[in-house]
């Protein structure tokens, strides 16, 4: 279905914004590697010592934002209105720097969490808090790039109107999963954890 979508907004596609499309898939390819391979890679012999069930519902969300950004994409790959070359070009980079952002974050939290990461809020035997590399700037890298490539797709391929409605949504679904996962942090690690929270924002800076 998704194929079929991406077929009929090619169909004369501006140039530019069709070459940004292309970047920001890319990126989706990357995004979905990484996510794969570290499933895989999970140790089958990892002892799970809790977990918060409350942060399926905030993934259940997120789901239902991803779905508006891609329900409602527009006929082509044009600009929603008439706009100069300039600004098209514009618009296209902005996609392609938030996207590339985005899938830089969460390689790179991918790969700090190690063993750690899950699906599934969770904490696992061991487990440590990790405060370096992209949960220096964040605390949820992740989730703040899973939301950047929701605005990076949207910008290129979403009906306004279906963007600005999955964006709130999506963060809605964050703040559920952000907030269970933090209950079982704070509660492994108590003052250290807080310590951290009153240091670096939970998903973007100087908002949230």
């Amino acid at each position: 279905m998704i194929g079929g979508t991406i077929h009929e907004m090619r169909q004369g596609a501006d140039p530019v914004v069709l070459a940004a499309f292309a970047a920001v898939m890319v990126c989706w390819l990357i995004f979905g590697v990484v996510f794969l391979l570290r499933t895989l890679e999970q140790p089958r012999d990892l002892r799970e010592t809790r977990r918060n069930p409350r942060a399926t519902a905030g993934m259940f969300v997120q789901a239902v934002s991803y779905g508006l950004m891609w329900g409602f994409p527009r006929r082509s790959l044009r600009p929603i209105v008439s706009m100069p070359l300039w600004l098209d070009i514009v618009i296209g980079a902005i996609a392609v720097v938030i996207a590339a952002a985005s899938v830089w974050l969460v390689v790179a939290a991918v790969r700090a969490l190690g063993r750690q990461w899950a699906l599934r809020a969770r904490l696992v035997e061991g487990h440590e808090l990790i405060t370096s590399g992209p949960y220096a700037l964040v605390r949820n890298p992740i989730y703040t790039g899973m939301f950047g490539m929701l605005v990076a797709t949207g910008l290129l391929v979403t009906r306004w109107p279906a963007l600005l409605a999955a964006m709130p949504i999506f963060l809605a679904g964050t703040v559920i999963r952000v907030r269970s996962e933090e209950t079982l942090l704070r509660g492994a690690f108590g003052a250290d954890f807080d310590a951290y929270t009153r240091r670096v924002p939970a998903l973007i800076p100087g908002v949230y």
